[in-house]
């Protein structure tokens, strides 16, 4: 019985996800701003915004990793596309990325948010100082952006979309302050979205829930720690653009873990066995 709840289950969320109606053609020409676009799914974000025909202002930390990115982006063929190397653990930097795009782009339809402040996974990540620049760099410095950028966003009538991770909604071990960061983040977004509702301002928020990046700075934070294996970059991030131009309201991929949050309440205990088969304890508890 239970294998065919979940079949079932499994077959009504694959047919949501793949009937939306999304549109290609509606990116083309779209001014985007994205975080986090050096590597992993953030630079196949920008590949694929370029296919499409958007115009992009990409930023991250490494400057020679952008002008990579950028280089193929206008190879695949973006209209326009600029960069700008910041580092969100400053305060000040969110400001001058938002002024920038604005500038180069005359206005943003989009903001797509996607960097993160990485940690080794153990118990050495929870220190105070540990947590109070993961906050800085994976929520405080996506308020900042979304502050400045929400003006320009109302008048276009745009999109944010904020890339998030499963461990913002499903607290698991040895993940603590950055558990707390991507779960402030579904609280902010989650009230501001209300807000935006009840005074009529039409911008749309997609959160996106997504697995263990594909890039080998996460892989190598949780190496010898977790089992779970990358999400593919191209695919998830496919799935992150498909979200945020069809305005839904979230995205999760790989789709099971849709089923997964849902669990959360539903079973804790099927749930808590099921994430101790992903973990290594005894190598998260030495970290």
């Amino acid at each position: 019985m239970k294998v065919l709840l979940l079949t079932g289950l499994g077959a009504l969320f694959f047919s949501y996800y793949w009937d939306d109606n999304f549109d290609p053609a509606s990116l083309q020409g779209a001014r985007v701003l994205l975080t986090g676009a050096n590597a992993g799914v953030g630079e196949e974000l920008a590949y694929h915004y370029a296919r499409l025909g958007s115009h992009l202002v990409l930023t991250a930390h490494t400057e020679a990793l952008l002008q990579k990115v950028v280089g193929n982006c206008r190879k695949l063929g973006a209209p326009k596309v600029f960069y700008i190397a910041a580092d969100m653990a400053s305060p000040e930097a969110p400001e001058s990325v938002v002024q920038f795009a604005l500038d180069k782009l005359g206005g943003l339809d989009y903001l797509v948010l996607n960097h993160i402040g990485g940690a080794p996974a153990g118990t050495r990540a929870r220190t105070p100082q540990a947590t109070r620049w993961l906050m800085q760099v994976n929520f405080l410095s996506y308020v900042q952006l979304t502050s400045r950028a929400l003006p320009s966003l109302t008048d276009s009538k745009g999109s944010l979309v904020v890339v998030s991770s499963l461990l913002g909604r499903v607290p698991t071990s040895f993940s603590t302050p950055y558990s707390a960061a991507k779960f402030a983040l579904d609280g902010f977004f989650g009230s501001l979205r209300r807000e935006l509702d009840v005074q009529d301002v039409n911008v749309a928020i997609t959160m996106c829930v997504l697995g263990l990046r594909d890039r080998a700075s996460a892989a190598e934070a949780v190496r010898g720690v977790t089992r779970v294996k990358a999400a593919p970059g191209p695919k998830a991030a496919l799935a992150v653009i498909r979200g945020g131009a069809t305005r839904a309201a979230g995205v999760f991929y790989p789709w099971r873990f849709h089923l997964l949050c849902l669990l959360r309440r539903w079973l804790p205990r099927p749930r808590a066995w099921f994430i101790r088969q992903d973990l290594n304890v005894t190598a998260a508890a030495a970290a």
